[in-house]
């Protein structure tokens, strides 16, 4: 179970906009924009969101695989990420000021954010590791299982090829591979032992936090179970925190502990996974969940249509939303007007349990 009083990975005001065009067709997309949580130990949190909603870009930016373009990563109380754009923007006005003086302090401080990123990038990449979606494509075909789960273990400066092996043999008997399978090449395995592959080389070099990117998406179902079961006891045996990503609630509803969720860039509703089921506050956390399929065809024949989530429905002409507390623990992406009417939402709920 996760320890609430040690937060182990905290975002702050994370954005990440990608340039497209040049002149005067340039275009910022913005990816992720302005997220913000924390991730406690020992527990499993879940960001969920349709393809194209900026997940999977907030996992690539924490562990530094982009540069934020805004906010900070701050891992176990060290920050080991954070954009620059604040900065270069108030040095372009600070150019046109002609104010030269300032524009040096702004230059030290930015040279000061990269190197201190530099510096702690090392223990980010011992202490935090990444699952990919794609186990083809994330393991190189002309590499031996060995070579790709032993690169962790090289870039953190083990030398000592028994030790190495004896690292390796290990990753792959806590993933349910075999110590002979280090031999052979990822086309000789299946999909959901490729994705085995890939978590080997995640704990091989003994990390406390895990982003796993849509881990089974790419598997056959009578696989999925498996992965989910294996990420799990790690979890448990070992007290390593997860980072769930995913595009469907009814994935992560048995297996998480915490669930935010994604639309557009934007976090619109961060809940614990009880409170994220029983009190759905937000409409496109709404449409989610009636999306979710049912075992039962007699249910689904007779089941309520799903709510289709359309965002002119918000009108934040005049009052701009905001990330807040509905109820402790309970945040929801939405404007004063909106905020007063989840909280009645929430009471009558309360009301009629």
């Amino acid at each position: 179970m996760p320890n609430s009083k040690n937060v182990i990975l905290e975002v702050k005001n994370l954005s990440q906009h990608f340039k497209t065009g040049v002149g005067k067709n340039k275009i910022y997309n913005k990816a992720v924009d302005d997220v913000s949580f924390k991730v406690y130990e020992g527990e499993v949190f879940s960001l969920v969101g349709e393809s194209g909603c900026g997940k999977t870009t907030t996992g690539r930016t924490i562990i530094q695989l982009y540069q934020p373009t805004e906010g900070e990563v701050i891992f176990k109380g060290v920050r080991v990420s954070a954009g620059f754009r604040e900065l270069k923007l108030k040095r372009k006005e600070l150019v046109k000021e002609g104010n030269l003086e300032e524009v040096k302090k702004i230059d030290e401080e930015i040279r000061a954010r990269k190197e201190d990123n530099k510096k702690n990038n090392f223990e980010l990449m011992k202490k935090m590791q990444m699952i990919f979606q794609d186990p083809i494509a994330s393991l190189n075909p002309r590499m031996t299982v060995k070579e790709i789960i032993a690169e962790g273990l090289r870039i953190a400066g083990e030398r000592k090829e028994d030790v190495i092996i004896k690292h390796v043999n290990e990753a792959l008997e806590t993933v349910g591979l075999l110590p002979e399978h280090a031999t052979r090449y990822p086309h000789e395995f299946s999909g959901g032992q490729r994705q085995r592959i890939g978590i080997a080389r995640a704990l091989v070099v003994n990390p406390d936090f895990i982003i796993a990117d849509e881990p089974i998406s790419a598997l056959d179902v009578s696989i999925q179970a498996q992965v989910i079961n294996l990420l799990n006891d790690l979890r448990e045996q070992k007290g390593i925190t997860i980072m769930f990503i995913a595009h469907d609630l009814s994935v992560v509803k048995y297996f998480s502990n915490r669930i935010g969720v994604m639309y557009f860039g934007k976090l619109v509703e961060l809940a614990d996974k009880e409170e994220l089921f029983k009190n759905p506050l937000h409409p496109y956390t709404l449409s989610l969940q009636s999306s979710i399929p049912q075992p039962d065809p007699r249910y689904e024949k007779i089941r309520p249509p799903k709510i289709k989530y359309d965002p002119r429905q918000h009108d934040y002409s005049v009052d701009k939303p905001t990330l807040k507390e509905v109820t402790p623990g309970h945040f929801v992406y939405c404007n004063d007007k909106e905020f007063e009417v989840y909280k009645k939402k929430v009471a009558q709920n309360a009301k009629n349990a």
